[in-house]
């Protein structure tokens, strides 16, 4: 878009009562101081935004001579249409037309909003304004019109390891949340990799004030002399404790044979004097004849069957009491001292093989606990690499930011980003012309940094508005800026002269 000014009207405005300003492709103002020739360039600022060329508020009241009302008007084209925008100042009180048509403020603006942001269009009429702004503001404005390197085009310039370990983790998180991410990570790993170096240390400490101080080659030795020893022991125990257990069942079975010897001996006493009965003992009839011997019989009968267990009990004992005689009982209570003997003796051994074992233990919990400190420092270090490896993505998206807005630059460089001391990018700005600040720069210097700047800026932004080019003496070469020229010499002795070329 081109902003193309016509006309300026000037009535009551500070110290021009009634001025007509005509502009061609270069306006030239000449006159001597005080005539009025930066109040025409401020004519244009108060009438859009109520404040003089360097942005600060404006009273545009005449001094040395009464007026009710103070009006200024701008005919313009805007690159489809002619608008004519006009604001007046009445005992305070402030009025906007469009296209001579009474407005509200907020009309008023919204007819500025879609023409052209407000610091751009102020950077673009005075080489002088930009620099009025706030570092922050002028930063933005400039990189608003200057398209950001892509992640693929930093991730390239990054280190291979960096940048491919970034293109991969961006596919799931954007820069900022994986940074977040990595940070509160490492801040746990930082104080898990403590404790595990210290558990590590604690279980190494152990492990060196448990390690067993004899050979187990001497201890199994010793164990495999007395463990001998003791099976040998334990062998003739062991065979006397067959002898002694069978002579302790035969013991058993004879007295309980003889137990009941006794007693079928009393049941044979009855069994002899039972009296044959006359009577049947079932139905309780007389019993004669026949009957009678059948009875003595069976009495008879019942009688041999009873002795003949009788001689078998006692046959069974004296068995028994025969295969006792033939065993003699054995007195183990020496090999039993002997056992306990041995066995005090391989305890304290014992003791010694059982701590290579806890040893072993040990040692596995000491490789568990080397790996596990591995594990934290590797995911410890993973995290830092990424965390880094940002930074470093910062730092490269810096430098091709700032190449990309130097390539647009001739006489000037301009310092987006510094480095701080922990590594960190922090944005910033400046503005050099040849190697100097642009504070320390003289006026004519700083007016041609101001029209190289808004070059750019008019370039980048495809807006083009014309330029007040104030106090020119001071300059006496410089390049043909995009836009219509309006330029302000002070001439000695001559009066005011707007010319239109």
């Amino acid at each position: 878009m081109q902003i193309r000014f016509k006309t300026l009207t000037l009535q009551n405005f500070k110290s021009h009562r009634d001025l007509t300003v005509e502009f061609g492709d270069t306006t030239k103002i000449t006159g001597d101081n005080a005539l009025g020739k930066s109040t025409i360039g401020e004519a244009v600022s108060w009438l859009l935004y109520g404040i003089d060329l360097l942005g600060s508020k404006l009273d545009p009241t005449p001094v040395t001579y009464e007026a009710d009302e103070t009006l200024v008007s701008l005919l313009f084209h805007d690159g489809q249409k002619d608008v004519l925008l006009s604001r007046s100042l009445k005992k305070g009180k402030a009025s906007y037309y469009i296209n001579e048509v009474p407005s509200k403020a907020g009309e008023f603006n919204e007819i500025l909003d879609s023409l052209f942001d407000k610091n751009l269009f102020l950077s673009l009429f005075n080489p002088n304004y930009f620099f009025t702004l706030k570092w922050t503001d002028q930063r933005a404005m400039v990189l608003k019109y200057v398209t950001a390197p892509a992640n693929k085009e930093v991730f390239k310039a990054l280190p291979k390891a960096q940048g491919d370990k970034l293109a991969a983790l961006v596919k799931k998180h954007s820069l900022s949340d994986i940074e977040k991410l990595h940070r509160e990570k490492k801040t746990k790993l930082d104080k898990q990799y403590i404790a595990a170096q210290s558990k590590t240390k604690t279980l190494k400490e152990q492990l060196e004030e448990d390690a067993p101080r004899v050979p187990l080659e001497s201890l199994q030795a010793e164990k495999s002399v007395f463990t001998k020893q003791l099976n040998e022991v334990q062998e003739v125990i062991d065979s006397a404790s067959d002898t002694n257990s069978k002579i302790n069942t035969l013991n058993g079975r004879i007295k309980a044979l003889l137990d009941e010897r006794n007693r079928m001996q009393e049941q044979w006493q009855q069994l002899k004097a039972e009296t044959i009965e006359d009577t049947c003992r079932t139905c309780q009839q007389p019993l004669k004849g026949e009957a009678i011997k059948a009875a003595e019989a069976d009495h008879e009968h019942r009688k041999a069957n009873f002795k003949a267990a009788y001689d078998k009990v006692v046959s069974d004992r004296k068995a028994l009491e025969a295969q006792l005689a033939g065993l003699t009982f054995v007195d183990v209570s020496e090999q039993m001292a002997k056992v306990q003997e041995l066995q005090q003796k391989l305890a304290p051994i014992d003791s010694e093989i059982q701590k290579y074992k806890q040893f072993e233990g040990k040692q596995q919990q000491v490789k568990e606990a080397e790996a596990a400190e591995k594990e934290t420092l590797d995911n410890l270090n993973e995290s830092i690499f990424i965390i880094d490896a940002i930074k470093a993505y910062y730092a490269k998206e810096a430098e091709l930011q700032a190449a990309k807005v130097q390539d647009l630059l001739d006489n000037l460089s301009i310092k987006l980003f510094e480095e701080q001391k922990n590594g960190e990018i922090k944005p910033t700005f400046e503005i050099q012309m040849d190697g100097k600040d642009y504070r320390k720069l003289s006026l004519s210097e700083s007016i041609r940094a101001g029209l190289e700047l808004r070059d750019v800026l008019s370039e980048q932004s495809d807006v083009i508005t014309p330029v007040f080019v104030d106090n020119a003496e001071s300059i006496t070469k410089f390049k043909e800026p995009l836009g219509q020229l309006i330029v302000s010499r002070v001439v000695a002795n001559k009066k005011l002269e707007v010319v239109a070329e």
